[in-house]
């Protein structure tokens, strides 16, 4: 039997050396081949999952815009009367005071009756607007229409004449609820409703709040019904810009 040990040294067989290095190289080998390293380094990548994608070219979408259909049918309002000034008369129907029948120009009514109320009704010319009061108190508020061109005219005057349902020959139309206000020669200006035409249609319907007149203040219907009611001959009138 060989000694192992001489000299105090070890001394190994060449092929114990060979045997150990074989091994270290085989578990160095194996640990490698096991490791997520070797695998990132080796390993074929295969897809789990086809493209579900892909780049499309699609033309853009063009709009035709549809033109607004024209109606085939215009409403005619009703005709608006001429402006050729001339002479109003007024008919009346039911019982009144007052009577109105072609005055010639510079011809003078009757004097108005002293009024001692407080009673006042102001005419906004520019808020086409009438306000209607009794001492402070705001009574009515009215939408109102004036005459085109400034013909309604501005200053203080007061109700001198009541006819329910006043009829204008110049134009052919009747005035329902006239409180007439002051005089331009022969043609007397005052406040009535919406006209009525003689084929029973109202005129400048749907035109209140802007003027339409030839210089009488023009309210609803309703309203000037109202008005008519409440106010009195010698009620104060003022018209304003």
């Amino acid at each position: 039997m060989n000694k192992l040990i001489s000299l105090g040294r070890i001394r190994v067989f060449p092929s114990l050396i060979l045997l150990l290095i074989c091994g270290s190289l085989g578990l160095a080998f194996f640990f490698f081949s096991s490791s997520p390293a070797s695998a990132a380094l080796f390993a074929t990548v295969t897809p789990t999952q086809e493209n579900l994608w892909a780049f499309v070219n699609l033309p853009k979408a063009t709009y035709t815009r549809t033109p607004f259909s024209t109606p085939t049918e215009i409403t005619t309002l009703a005709p608006l009367p001429t402006e050729t000034p001339g002479v109003m008369a007024m008919d009346v129907f039911a019982d009144t005071s007052v009577q109105i029948n072609n005055l010639a120009a510079g011809e003078q009514i009757q004097s108005i009756p002293a009024y001692s109320g407080s009673k006042y009704i102001l005419v906004d010319i520019s808020e086409q607007h009438m306000y209607v009061y009794d001492g402070d108190t705001l009574v009515y508020s009215f939408v109102a229409s004036t005459g085109i061109h400034n013909a309604t005219r501005a200053g203080t005057f007061a109700v001198q004449s009541k006819i329910p349902n006043a009829y204008g020959s110049t134009w052919n139309i009747w005035m329902p609820s006239w409180l007439g206000i002051y005089w331009a020669g022969g043609l007397e200006n005052g406040i009535h409703a919406l006209p009525i035409l003689p084929n029973g249609a109202t005129l400048w319907a749907g035109f209140l709040g802007r003027p339409v007149s030839y210089g009488c203040v023009v309210l609803g219907t309703y309203e000037a019904s109202l008005l008519y009611d409440w106010a009195q001959i010698g009620t104060t009138v003022e018209i304003q810009w």
